[in-house]
Formats: C-alpha cells, structure tokens, sequence
C-alpha cells in the first residue's frame, strides 16, 4: 500500500503540474476574449485578440520547455507570478485581485520545483 502511495505522490507532481498549467494558460487566454466587444473591424480584432494572446502564447511554449525541464517552469511561472502582482501594485490596482492571477501562477512554479526535486532524488 505505501508503494503505490509513492508512486500516486510521483504521477501527481509530474501530471499536476502540467494538467494545472493548461488550466492556467485557458483561463487567462479567456481575458482576451473581450476584443471582440470593442466595435472593431475584422482584421484589428484578429490582430487585437493574437496580441492580447502573446502572454498565453509565451506560456505555452515554457510549458512545452517545462514538460521536460521543470526547473524552467519553476523560474517562469514564478517569474511570471511577481511581475504581474509587481504590475498590479505599480499601477494602483487593488491588491486581493491579484491572486486570482498570480496565485495559480505561483501554485504550478511550486509543483514543477517539487516535481524537479522528485526527479533530482530519484537519480
């Protein structure tokens, strides 16, 4: 029983991290979907969404990076976690929202470091 324990823990930190980065990265494509409520013309929405998608784009390719290295994810998830609660707090906004954004972000830099280190004690 403790074996497959060990191997459910192994399976978790090698699948939670990337099933959760997806989730992540959909959620946050989401946002982008309000171009299509600024009135605009065809082409200025395609360009509007593709550019309102760079960020989920970006993280979709630390990601592929991520799935075999996971210190990589581990840098720029949480990378990418500090710079949007440093944006949101240089712009003013209020600070609770952020971990809507940030909090996601900073859970799977986690999980891809335990997952990292997993892999680091097994060799």
């Amino acid at each position: 029983m403790g074996e497959q324990a060990g191997t459910t823990d192994k399976h978790f930190l090698y699948w939670g991290p990337r099933l959760l980065a997806i989730l992540f990265i959909l959620f946050i494509s989401l946002f982008s979907l309000d171009v299509f409520d600024t009135g605009l013309g065809f082409p200025e929405v395609l360009l509007a969404l593709f550019m309102h998608l760079i960020p989920s784009l970006v993280l979709l390719v630390v990601l592929l990076i991520a799935w075999k290295y996971e210190l990589v994810g581990t840098v720029v998830f949480g990378l990418f976690g500090l710079l949007y609660v440093t944006l949101i707090i240089v712009q003013g906004s209020p600070v609770t929202w952020t971990f809507i954004i940030a909090g996601p972000a900073f859970l799977v830099a986690g999980l891809f470091y335990a997952g990292w280190k997993e892999k680091k004690g097994m060799k």
